[in-house]
């Protein structure tokens, strides 16, 4: 492969000290904010999932494929804050140029990038360009829906179609590739209180090889990948996951199917 390819996930959970300011509830505990979070939200729409502008993003996992190299890893130490993780995506994305690559991206994880972006002071010029510095950016840009500068995995393969969106895992698993594996992200916030970081990072790390693995079908599909050159690719990422004693990268390749390959 000739482009630079950057898959992007993220892992969040509910902005307590932002609902904090919001709802006007200066002295109350964490635990009394989120309650009181919970309680509106599922009063307006019969769930608790947090609206974009209040997710907090504890961790941002990616797949950077350039010419010679493969790299998969989570931004930042398991220390890191917010702004940092924030700031490290967007110059990621000002030092390569790449194609962007996610699943539920635009309708999820970068309108919370944007958010967070907002909140917290970080510049991202090469991403929101629009052709006012890079006159090329004014026809391939990351902000337009139906080009592929982002490719949003989901929302092409259902043809810009939200009733045939479907769930990253199970497009993963009929591929064979392993899906999820132990955690979702409904137990992320639970996971985050109980201090598991780096089951957070290492989960969203095989999310985001899962979309990668999906996006390498998605571009012998087109056309863009031959039969061979999928398989040394896919071959790439198990050179990857056999040099690596990270245990979720173990369980990972184990769960990998390779009937499913070709």
């Amino acid at each position: 492969m000739t482009d630079t390819t950057l898959v992007f996930d993220i892992e969040t959970i509910p902005d307590i000290e932002g609902a904090r300011r919001i709802h006007e509830l200066p002295n109350a505990s964490d635990e009394e904010v989120w309650l009181a979070m919970r309680t509106l939200r599922l009063a307006a729409r019969g769930n608790d999932f947090m609206p974009a502008h209040l997710q907090r993003i504890v961790a941002i996992s990616c797949v950077l494929r350039t010419a010679s190299d493969l790299r998969i890893w989570s931004l930042g130490d398991e220390s890191a804050g917010e702004a940092e993780l924030v700031q490290r995506f967007f110059d990621g994305i000002e030092r390569y140029k790449p194609t962007l690559v996610s699943w539920n991206g635009g309708g999820f994880d970068l309108p919370v990038l944007h958010y967070r972006a907002l909140v917290h002071g970080v510049q991202a010029k090469a991403y929101w360009d629009n052709g006012l510095f890079d006159r090329d950016s004014k026809w391939n840009n990351y902000l337009k829906r139906y080009e592929f500068k982002h490719t949003d995995l989901m929302d092409v393969l259902a043809l810009y179609s939200g009733r045939n969106n479907a769930p990253l895992h199970e497009i993963a698993v009929l591929l064979g590739f392993p899906g999820k594996l132990g955690m979702d992200g409904s137990k992320v916030f639970d996971a985050w209180r109980a201090g598991g970081v780096a089951d957070i990072r290492a989960y969203c790390e095989t999310d985001v090889l899962n979309t990668w693995l999906v996006y390498l079908k998605f571009q012998r599909m087109r056309g863009i990948l031959s039969a061979e050159e999928l398989d040394d690719e896919l071959d790439r990422v198990r050179d990857y996951l056999a040099a690596s004693d990270e245990p979720h990268w173990s369980e990972f390749a184990v769960a990998w199917n390779p009937d499913f390959d070709h």
